[in-house]
């Protein structure tokens, strides 16, 4: 009874992890009127690191108590758990991904509508299993039939008169691929590394750096420009940032993987929801049935098997 109730907290956790995602579209569409793509990602990401660090470090404190009591984990420690090195490289490739990802979404959001971007980002989810055939893994057969409903569902929200496409729905589509390739890189050191919070904290750095860098080149804000963008910034860096992360890292220890990547791709039903009512974006009847479309895809792709194939007992 206990653990179903744990269960039952967890999966509302993820719930709101999904809204709290989902509305960051509408944050990063508004931000967008004021600042540059590198400028919001900038600041986002240094709110995140700074919010998540404390968290980081008692984690890392409770970790180094609990191994300094068990003289036998501490013996078998072996591992690259705790070495610097490890955090650094993972945090760094981790980070590269991510801040590339967020500034093509950044910038993609400029010319599409935050429902649009919210469904396109969330092909990601097929994209992982499809990369893993990079490394070895091949994914299931049900894979390529949600291969073709995201591709349907691409061609109806993006893909305009003659072929061609826009050229925000395109980078979000880059996002997307980049999204994956970060997904792919945190499962990579997640079984390496002890504490994923400071994984987390890292690679906010390193997409802070990123930003940074092309904000000081490329935009060289004004401090008023900073600070009418400073609502979209702080929900982004410390919602769904900070919090956000928080929030899946603590619930999907008590949850089916296949049930909280499912619950988190409902992100994409809540940004089309929330550019209806906070910024007006209707989605017209085509769009509308290409985002139906990509998310049947993230659906049949997140459902194991045997649950698509499992009757009801009794």
């Amino acid at each position: 009874m206990k653990d179903r109730r744990r269960k039952q907290i967890s999966n509302l956790l993820l719930l709101v992890t999904a809204l709290i995602w989902g509305i960051a579209f509408v944050a990063q569409s508004v931000g967008m009127e004021h600042v540059g793509p590198w400028t919001f990602v900038f600041f986002r990401y240094v709110l995140s690191a700074l919010v998540l660090l404390p968290v980081a470090l008692l984690i890392g404190k409770k970790n180094k108590k609990e191994r300094e009591v068990s003289a036998d984990r501490n013996d078998a420690a072996g591992t690259a758990v705790n070495k610097p090195s490890e955090y650094l490289k993972g945090g760094l490739l981790c980070g590269v991904f991510l801040g590339s990802a967020s500034i093509a979404q950044q910038a993609g959001i400029q010319y599409t509508t935050a429902g649009k971007a919210g469904f396109i980002t969330a092909l990601y989810v097929i994209l992982v299993p499809i990369l893993g055939l990079v490394i070895g893994r091949k994914p299931e057969k049900k894979i390529w039939i949600c291969v073709i409903l995201g591709i349907a569902g691409l061609y109806l929200i993006s893909v305009k008169g003659g072929f061609s496409i826009g050229s925000g729905d395109l980078l979000v589509i880059l996002c997307a691929f980049l999204f994956a390739c970060q997904i792919l890189c945190v499962d990579h050191y997640s079984s390496r590394l002890e504490n994923l919070v400071l994984l987390s904290v890292l690679q906010f750095v390193v997409s802070a750096v990123i930003g940074g860098i092309g904000m000081l080149l490329f935009e060289q804000p004004s401090a008023d420009s900073i600070l009418a963008a400073a609502v979209p910034i702080l929900y982004a860096g410390v919602l769904s940032g900070a919090v956000g992360y928080t929030l899946q890292v603590i619930a999907q220890k008590h949850t089916e993987p296949a049930v909280a990547s499912l619950l988190m791709s409902l992100e994409s039903v809540f940004s089309a929801l929330a550019g209806w009512v906070i910024l007006g974006q209707a989605l017209s009847a085509r769009e509308l049935t290409g985002c139906i479309l990509v998310f049947a895809a993230v659906i049949l792709a997140e459902l194991p098997l045997n649950m698509l194939l499992r009757k009801k007992k009794g």
